[in-house]
This record gives structure tokens, C-alpha cells and sequence, in this order.
């Protein structure tokens, strides 16, 4: 594993890149706390947004224009130009531990895990605007999040309940909870089916929402946190922090294919056009940058618990200014 050591910040010498001219990778730091804006290159950070307390998880607007990072400690959320890092504003939530936009853009569900609560907000993207429609409280520490493709349902994991629990988003009313493990955390949406990180063990829970019933488990390692589709397809990738290593799964058979060590507890990842990984290591404050094709690992330092990570890359604020409605892949 190669290390890179943490050049002179680049901000103070004026060379903070403009809109759309370099890529940026923003690392949500929860313990110092802060968002650094680190140029992947250099490693050097260019930038640090101050936070009030505690910061976790953040989203891409559909029109990914902005990232809303979520202070769960601070009850608040920072609107950030995605391209710039630049503020533009900053609003009063109540404990945003985790976040996501609905597949069609009019909906932010917001966990808040200290709270045991989940909030639907409507979002109004002229005016950044957020409205509470409903606050529900479907068990204990509700963690993170995943749609149905349609966005009439959302799935939410608690992590205090060994469940996770169906959210009807018309009604705005719990379906239902199933049990699926100790401290179930990660959850995405895959071919009609729940994928889930069971935290407390060692494995993938999946899930068939219809039939409301565990299907099969799929071992990847000890504190399975995470798991991260590869950007237009290939395989998904899932974190285990315990036992600090990435597992790559098949997306058609969902068996393991490989299985990167990663030491330093792996948390979120991000992509980058060339397909290397970039991940969070929570435990040795370091940003990690994998690349899958040769298993190399190259870390660099950034703050204590690195948490949620956004690997901005220059085609996305192109994309944006060429299709400003096209929505984001997760």
C-alpha cells in the first residue's frame, strides 16, 4: 500500500479549481468536524467547509447542481455548490443522519438516528426549498435509505431493530417492518430486490419486498456496512469495516468475484471516470483510493471518522449544464 503525504493546502495560493475545470472529491470528516475538498491528484485539500457538530451522509440533487450534506449533530444541512464547494446555504433540520432524493426528484427522506424518526420533505429546486410533509417514527435507529424505482415506496433500515421497515410514499404511512439481522446499516434497490448490509455480522441480506420474506445471505466479511453499484453497471461493491476489506459481487449472481483488503474500516465509496474506487477508511483517517483492476491501494490522511465521500468528476458539471434534468445514478 503506498501513502501519499498531505500537500500544502492549495486554497491559501489562490488555486482552488473553477467550475467544471478539475475533479474534487469532497470527505465528509464526522469527529473533527468538516468537509474537506481534496484535489485527487496532489492529495491536497483545497479547501475545508466548517460544519456546527457532527456531519454524516450526503445526497446529489436530481439536477446535480448541489450536495446537501446532512449535520446530524448540528440539526442542519448544507446546501453546497457542486462545483465549487461554495455554500449556498444552510438550513435547520432536525438530526439529518442520512439522506436521499427520490428516483423522481420530489421527495428527500431524512433519517434521523439519534431521533428514531424518518422525515418526507417535498423539494422544490428553484428555491432550494424544503417542506416537512410528514414525520413517522417506524422503529429504532433508523440508518439508511433506498427506493422503489417508481418512488412509491422507500425502505429504511434500523438498525435498533433488526429490520427494516416499507414506507408507502402516498400515503405516507409504514407497511410494513421484517427482521433481517443485528444492526442491519446499507440498503440499495437491485433487480426487484433488497440488498442489505448486516453491520452486526458478516454478510448480505436479500430481500424479495413483495413477498416480504429473507431469501438468501451472502458472506463478505465481518461489520458488512455498505454497498455501492458500479456506475452503469458491473459490479456491486460492498464495505466491511471489521474486518477492512471491499467485496466485489457479481450484479446478475450477486457471488463474490473478489475481495480487495483495505485496511483502515472502509465506509462509502465513490467512482471516478476510470473506474477506481475512493473510499472513506473510518478508522485510520485516511482517504483510500482503490482501483480494482490491480487491487492497489493508495491511501493519504484527511480528518478523524471519515464518513460519506462525493467524487466530483468534471463530466458531471458538463452533464449538468448540457441536460440539467437528467437524473443521477446511484
Amino acid at each position: 500500500m503506498r501513502r501519499f503525504a498531505l500537500a500544502l493546502p492549495l486554497l491559501a495560493a489562490g488555486l482552488f479549481p473553477g467550475p467544471g475545470r478539475a475533479d474534487v472529491v469532497f470527505v465528509i470528516n464526522s469527529m473533527d468536524p468538516g468537509i474537506q475538498v481534496v484535489d485527487p491528484v496532489s492529495r491536497a485539500e483545497l479547501r475545508q467547509i466548517p460544519v456546527l457538530r457532527e456531519p454524516h451522509h450526503l445526497t446529489l440533487t436530481p439536477a446535480k447542481d448541489l450536495l446537501l450534506v446532512g449535520d446530524s449533530g448540528g440539526n442542519e444541512i448544507l446546501f453546497l455548490d457542486a462545483s465549487t464547494g461554495e455554500v449556498r446555504k444552510r438550513e435547520r433540520i432536525s438530526n439529518p443522519y442520512n439522506l436521499e432524493f427520490s428516483p423522481d426528484g420530489k421527495l428527500l427522506v431524512v433519517t434521523g438516528l439519534r431521533r428514531d424518526q424518518v422525515d418526507i420533505y417535498s423539494w422544490d429546486a428553484a428555491s432550494m426549498g424544503l417542506t416537512l410533509l410528514t414525520r413517522l417514527r417506524p422503529g429504532d435507529m433508523p440508518s439508511h435509505i433506498a427506493y422503489r424505482p417508481d418512488s412509491k415506496l422507500v425502505y429504511v433500515t434500523l438498525q435498533g431493530s433488526r429490520s427494516i421497515a416499507a414506507i408507502d410514499l402516498e400515503k405516507r404511512e409504514i407497511l410494513w417492518n421484517l427482521q433481517v439481522g443485528r444492526e442491519p446499516a446499507g440498503i440499495i434497490w437491485h433487480n426487484g430486490k433488497l440488498l442489505v448490509g448486516i453491520m452486526g455480522s458478516d454478510h448480505v441480506a436479500v430481500v424479495d419486498p413483495e413477498a416480504r420474506k429473507l431469501e438468501r445471505t451472502i458472506r463478505v466479511g465481518r461489520g458488512a456496512h455498505a454497498l455501492f453499484p458500479t456506475p452503469g453497471g458491473g459490479p456491486i461493491y460492498v464495505t466491511s469495516r471489521v474486518d477492512s476489506r471491499i467485496t466485489a459481487l457479481d450484479p446478475v449472481s450477486l457471488d463474490v468475484v473478489r475481495t480487495y483488503e483495505v485496511p483502515g474500516g472502509p465506509d462509502c465509496l465513490s467512482f471516478d471516470e476510470q473506474g477506481r474506487i475512493w473510499a472513506t477508511l473510518r478508522w485510520n483517517r485516511q482517504l483510500g483510493m482503490l482501483d480494482p483492476a490491480t487491487g492497489e491501494v493508495t491511501t493519504s490522511p484527511v480528518g478523524r471518522s471519515p464518513h460519506g465521500i462525493f467524487f466530483r468528476n468534471r463530466s458531471l458539471v458538463q452533464a449538468r449544464n448540457e441536460t440539467p434534468s437528467a437524473p443521477v445514478e446511484r
